[in-house]
């Protein structure tokens, strides 16, 4: 599904007028500014921002996300959740806070409520359009053969893990033919450490009926070059699983912008 109709779907009024019951109605919007209505008392937007919406859309529809930079993006989507207002401002200081889309949408809750005109309305939004691209990238890789399809591989665990403040710890667990069986979060730690048990990765890994397996973990800083702890650590998990006859596959370290692969640099 590509991201026209991800929007489609997920926020069918950025594409519809007014329902039949009447004009949308305005979600409630956590905020200490004064509200900007983009409907003057006559029935009409100011001059200001008449048609901003609609040439947004249209562009959107016409070029793609690709056409279009972060803040408009973001408008697109507080359009939705906010009918009445000036949404640029507040895009442009979402970005300003967290620095790029994605990391918008990923950013946890409580820091999205901190940031001034954003209420629970537009918390629920991104935090569904941030579940339904972990759950279309994840759909591309659970029950096929992993090592055929790196590529998606790679996409999902970008899409899952790149632009989380803190350090997660995953195991995907494969079958006799390289078939993804599970993908199971086993550990979250703070900005530059997570605790791993090698021995609990392995009992999974049996619970599972599992033949082998390839960890994954973030760097929140960006960087995905393994520190010594991640070398240590990832010999442990290699060594606990060959007692058992299991196969470490891979060992992938996600950061912002490229992954490292330990089998790919020599480590595994």
């Amino acid at each position: 599904m590509n991201a026209l109709n991800l929007f489609r779907e997920l926020s069918p009024g950025l594409f519809r007028g007014a329902s039949a019951q009447g004009a949308p109605r305005r979600r409630e919007v956590k905020s200490d500014a004064p509200v900007q209505s983009d409907w003057s008392p006559r029935g009409g937007p100011p001059s200001y921002i008449k048609g901003h919406r609609k040439r947004l859309r249209e562009r959107f529809l016409s070029g793609g996300a690709a056409a279009m930079p972060d803040y408009e993006l973001l408008e697109l989507l507080l359009f939705r959740t906010i009918p009445r207002q000036d949404v640029k401002p507040l895009a442009r200081l979402l970005l300003d806070t967290f620095g790029d889309f994605n990391r918008v949408l990923s950013a946890p809750a409580q820091r999205l409520r901190a940031v001034d005109g954003v209420g629970d309305a537009i918390v629920t939004d991104f935090k569904i359009m941030e579940a339904a691209a972990h759950r279309m990238a994840r759909s591309k890789i659970m029950q096929r053969p992993i090592l055929s399809g790196w590529t998606e591989l790679i996409d999902y665990c970008h899409t899952a893990m790149a632009h989380r403040e803190t350090e997660q710890f995953r195991v995907l667990y494969l079958d006799r033919k390289n078939v993804l069986i599970a993908d199971e979060e086993q550990a979250e730690g703070t900005v530059d450490h997570v605790p791993v048990y090698p021995r609990e990765v392995v009992k999974r890994a049996l619970e599972l009926n599992a033949s082998a397996l390839i960890i994954v973990h973030n760097h929140p800083s960006g960087d995905p070059t393994p520190s010594s702890a991640d070398i240590q650590m990832t010999a442990a998990i290699d060594d606990a699983a060959r007692a058992l006859g299991l196969v470490l596959h891979d060992h992938i370290i996600v950061g912002k912008e490229r992954e490292l692969s330990f089998r790919a640099e020599s480590y595994l």
